[in-house]
């Protein structure tokens, strides 16, 4: 369609100079909702915390790291910020320019449209191993792993191989059923 010729389109350059909190996905500009509510808040803080000590904890883990609201640079059009990122690998900078192995993203009325679309395509074509969707309304959990280039539902998994031998046992939709959020 011609009109969309006329339509800004952003690099990455053009976006670290943005105040504000923004996504950038095919040179197209996303303001971020504000701040998250506070079940939002509660779920990724609990999740961080038990990730992170999981990891830590796992001697097979040591080249992965639990992190929060990270940018990753996907390409020059193309910056995203999940809420949750497990990362192995050796990163060089200070954010994320690979695919991470696993991302959580914790659905609200103001993202859950692009997280369950945009990002699922994204980050399926991308090739992040697991996906999950984190509800903290319902206290629900969706699980896609990516099998032959595809994301396939899978809300059963409670072992997350994510990295040679770096395996994380860990029933996701179990603790966020368990939560308390009031």
């Amino acid at each position: 369609m011609k009109a969309f010729e006329y339509i800004p389109r952003y690099t990455y350059k053009d976006y670290a100079l943005w105040e504000g909190h923004w996504e950038l996905i095919d040179g197209h500009p996303h303001s971020m909702s504000p701040s998250p509510l506070k079940q939002h808040q509660r779920v990724g803080k609990k999740l961080l915390g038990v990730l992170d000590e999981l990891l830590e904890t796992g001697g097979a883990c040591k080249d992965c790291e639990v992190f929060y609201e990270l940018d990753w640079i996907i390409s020059d059009d193309t910056t995203v910020r999940p809420d949750l990122m497990i990362v192995c690998g050796d990163m060089k900078e200070n954010f994320l320019t690979f695919p991470p192995t696993l991302i959580i993203e914790i659905l609200s009325k103001a993202t859950s449209l692009k997280d369950r679309h945009i990002k699922h395509k994204l980050y399926e074509t991308q090739g992040v191993k697991f996906y999950l969707l984190v509800n903290p309304d319902t206290k629900t959990t969706e699980i896609f792993e990516l099998i032959n280039g595809a994301y396939v539902p899978n809300d059963t998994i409670s072992r997350f191989a994510l990295h040679g031998n770096c395996e994380l046992a860990f029933d996701i939709p179990a603790f966020v059923q368990g939560l308390k959020l009031d």
